[in-house]
């Protein structure tokens, strides 16, 4: 039997049933487009903003520009957008220990946050890092548990804001769980009963993976402070490094002086020839936004055509990237990662073992041969060696190197179950 054929039908067919769906992010494309270019033209972006500076990084107009650009499209006050950031991780932290101070309390809205999280505030029992965590530092820390394991609980949140509050942290995606991703309604009504208990309570949203996946941004709902990283939605695909941060001017200064210095906070730092690419990936950051969407969604119709369970379904609406599709056992998950690196054009003659990554609890499976080590707006496919043996995939920066890597992954399935 030619398995290869067989997939082609299956994924052309999951195809075919969404075009409606499909049309519906061409809106949201083409709506957050006409933002981005509005945000260039109001700040007079020309050629003397990819100058760059060295040394101290004074007075560059470039990355003034820059930071101008993403406060404008995200609603915001004040943006920093760095390269200094190493990574999404690194940019929330920046963030957190920006703001709080010993005795401040943080509470996560949405149940346990990711792992890398738990060692950033120091929550994992066991944490070898402990002393240099936000809770080392003297931050208290509480979590509102989930209702029923997969959704906010409202209702109880308002129970868990005390006099020591300083910061709520909103995860917008899931990272390695199962539970919703938090809609921009979501976040809004978060924000509302937080802000309403207390308004000085900083409602920080971590929106890795949820840039230009809706017409608004979490600041536009009420946020005060978000984060993300540039090797995700906001870099196009072609950004090297970093991070930004955005919202209200306070905090994005705390934040600053976090990365830099007191006293030097946003001023310093020379960009190392990266403010036009930055400048340019923000500019595609919607399209393949789109693309990578689209993506999310045919997989997820293509895994439920084959009796899989699958998160969010390809009916719901979305949030983020993020597509997690629950396999049967150890093997499945690498074949499919198998089949995605296989299909990467980049180190596709690589196959992916389980092994430990920095900052998680288990052996991790990770598949992604990307032009930017890590970048996961690149098509790319990662999950927990643990049950419920579940991938989770994002990325890809065109939809048809998504379609094409689905096929492979279909295909192999089908094989190992004749």
């Amino acid at each position: 039997m030619n398995y290869l054929n067989q997939a082609t039908q299956i994924v052309e067919s999951a195809q075919k049933s969404l075009q409606e769906r499909f049309f519906e992010i061409d809106k949201i494309t083409e709506f957050n487009q006409k933002k981005v270019l509005k945000a260039f033209y109001d700040n007079k972006i020309g050629e003397e903003h990819f100058y760059t500076v060295t040394g101290y990084g004074h007075d560059d107009i470039g990355r003034e520009a820059l930071d101008k650009v993403y406060a404008q499209v995200f609603g915001a006050q004040s943006a920093i957008v760095r390269p200094h950031f190493v990574s999404g991780s690194h940019t929330i932290a920046c963030a957190l220990f920006g703001v709080l101070r010993y005795g401040d309390r943080l509470v996560s809205i949405a149940g346990e946050p990711y792992d890398t999280m738990q060692q950033i505030i120091g929550s994992r029992k066991g944490c070898d890092d402990f002393d240099t965590s936000l809770m080392g530092h003297g931050v208290k820390y509480s979590e509102v548990p989930l209702k029923d394991g997969l959704e906010v609980d409202f209702e109880n949140i308002e129970k868990y804001l005390s006099e020591d509050t300083k910061m709520v942290l909103i995860q917008r995606s899931r990272g390695y769980s199962l539970r919703k991703p938090l809609s921009i309604e979501d976040i809004e009504r978060i924000c509302q009963i937080v802000h309403a208990k207390n308004p000085e309570i900083c409602c920080f949203v971590d929106n890795c993976y949820g840039e230009f996946v809706d017409y608004k941004e979490p600041i536009e709902v009420g946020a005060d402070l978000i984060a993300g990283s540039l090797i995700k939605n906001p870099g196009g695909g072609i950004v090297e490094a970093g991070g930004y941060i955005a919202g209200s001017k306070k905090y994005v200064d705390m934040a600053a002086r976090r990365l830099t210095a007191p006293g030097i906070g946003a001023e310093g730092g020379a960009m190392h020839n990266q403010t036009r690419v930055m400048l340019q990936g923000f500019f595609m950051a919607p399209n393949v936004v789109s693309d990578a969407h689209k993506g999310a969604i045919l997989t997820a119709k293509v895994f439920e055509d084959m009796n899989y369970s699958t998160f969010p379904s390809s009916n719901s609406k979305r949030s983020d990237l993020i597509q997690t599709v629950k396999l049967n056992n150890i093997q499945e998950q690498q074949d499919f990662c198998a089949m995605i690196q296989k299909s990467s054009p980049v180190e596709s003659y690589l196959t992916p073992i389980p092994d430990t990554v920095p900052g998680y609890a288990c052996d991790l499976l990770m598949a992604g041969g990307s032009f930017i080590e890590g970048s996961t707006i690149e098509l790319s496919a990662d999950g927990p060696c643990r049950d419920p043996w579940a991938i989770y995939i994002q990325g890809g920066l065109n939809y048809f190197h998504i379609k094409i890597a689905l096929k492979e992954v279909v295909a192999q399935l089908l094989k190992n179950k004749a």
